[in-house]
C-alpha cells in the first residue's frame, strides 16, 4: 500500500469542496480523474510518475470503505473528516447529530484495545 498516495487523496480531496461532491456523487470518476491529474502533480510545472493506487486501494476509495483504510493505515483523521464531510448532513437529517460518527465509531470497535494501524509513510 501507498499509504503516502491514499492519505494525499484523502487529504486534497477533502480540501477542496468541487472534488468531495464530485467524490460523493460518482466515487469511480473521481478516483480515476483525480489519479490521472490530480494525484501525480507536485506543483504547477512537475508531475511524478512514482506513486500509483494499487487495485485494492481503488476498490476501497471507490467504495468509501473507511474501515478498510483504517486497517490499511491510511491517517485515522484524514478518513474521519472527509467521510463526515461526504456523509454527516445526511446521517443528521435521518438520525440526528453525530449519527455518522457514531457510526463511523462502531464499525470501528473491534480495535478498542488493540494497537493501532501504523499511518507512517
Amino acid at each position: 500500500m501507498s499509504k503516502y498516495y491514499v492519505n494525499k487523496f484523502l487529504f486534497q480531496i477533502d480540501r477542496d469542496p468541487e472534488l468531495l461532491q464530485r467524490y460523493k456523487e460518482n466515487p469511480a470518476s473521481m478516483v480515476a480523474s483525480w489519479e490521472q491529474s490530480i494525484g501525480p502533480r507536485l506543483n504547477d510545472a512537475e508531475m511524478s510518475t512514482v506513486h500509483s493506487l494499487t487495485d485494492h486501494e481503488r476498490e476501497i476509495l471507490i467504495n468509501h470503505d473507511y474501515v478498510a483504510l483504517f486497517e490499511m493505515g491510511a491517517h485515522f483523521f484524514l478518513c474521519l473528516t472527509i467521510y463526515i464531510a461526504i456523509y454527516d448532513e445526511d446521517y443528521m437529517k435521518e438520525k440526528g447529530p453525530l449519527a455518522f460518527q457514531h457510526e463511523y465509531a462502531s464499525k470501528l470497535e473491534h480495535w478498542l484495545g488493540k494497537e493501532y494501524p501504523s499511518v507512517q509513510t
